[in-house]
């Protein structure tokens, strides 16, 4: 029971994993950039959510906010900071989104101050059936997860903008001709992101109550991680990654032995899996036509 109980737990964080690695890998997909801004994005919507739970004291209203803003506020990154780069070189637009984070970083700092800041969304207590026991929350953040990967999964593949994204990812030029605007489509994939980001960060809150400047590095980090252990650019690959990123985690912490290494662990597991497979476990090899 207690292995479930793990097994449980590490598929909830790996889902809160695999909802940023989304982000990280339909940026990468379509536009052909790595956003290292994402994870910042995670720490606005924890703000977000500070500041409208405490106003409200209503968790899904503070939530449905942090969508709004983190959406309103990846647009804007993105036509601001990304969009005049179109052009330019992959390091350009690298050392651009180094310098949006430290950007976002330092005006949250001066708003909010350095000092880390507690929200309790919500205690929704244990599932207890036998010896088996596994709170609500890790119910509520796996289930939701799994019906957001979902839903995304199927709006990629069966509806008109999906599929223009995915005409946008396999040939940029060519999607153009055909009449769509792979502005529009770019743009329309950072809004899809940075949602994705904010619900995370409510999700990541639930799990660990703590807001800070820095809240969105470690796991924006991790979810990377996924992303190009499952395969950069493929969005079942970013769900593989962040779950299998997430039971391994909560595995190496229930083992006090291996509690210290967890953090090793994960990154030794990416070097060896772009050793034996460097596309990641589902990316495809792309053959560019000289």
């Amino acid at each position: 029971m207690e292995f479930l109980t793990t097994f449980i737990n590490g598929l909830s964080l790996g889902g809160v994993y695999a909802l940023i690695a989304l982000g990280y890998t339909m940026v990468y997909g379509i536009a052909k950039m790595l956003n290292f801004a994402h994870g910042d994005i995670i720490m606005v919507g924890g703000y977000t959510i500070m500041v409208f739970f405490n106003m409200t004291g209503l968790p899904l209203a503070a939530a449905g906010v942090a969508v709004v803003f983190c959406i309103v506020t990846g647009v804007l990154i993105e036509k601001l900071a990304y969009k005049p780069l179109r052009g330019a070189s992959p390091l350009a637009v690298l050392i651009t989104a180094i310098g949006v984070s430290y950007l976002l970083e330092s005006l949250a700092q001066i708003i909010f101050g350095s000092d880390h800041k507690m929200v309790i969304l919500n205690h929704w207590g244990t599932l207890e059936i036998g010896a088996f026991s596994v709170s609500y929350n890790t119910i509520v953040t796996l289930s939701s997860a799994i019906a957001i990967m979902i839903a995304l999964t199927l709006f990629v593949n069966r509806t008109k903008v999906g599929k223009a994204m995915l005409a946008v990812s396999e040939d940029r030029d060519a999607a153009s001709l055909m009449g769509i605007s792979v502005n529009n489509i770019i743009t329309i994939t950072f809004a899809i992101g940075s949602a994705l980001a904010a619900v995370a960060g409510a999700f990541y809150i639930l799990k660990t109550p703590d807001v800070s400047t820095t809240m969105g590095s470690m796991p924006g980090i991790k979810a990377f991680t996924a992303a190009v252990i499952g395969g950069i650019g493929s969005i079942p690959g970013a769900m593989l990654g962040g779950l299998l990123l997430g039971i391994i985690e909560t595995a190496c912490l229930a083992v006090p032995a291996l509690a210290p290494f967890a953090i090793a662990i994960e990154f030794g597991l990416l070097i060896i899996i772009l050793l034996v497979k460097p596309t990641g476990i589902l990316g495809k090899k792309k053959r560019e036509k000289v």
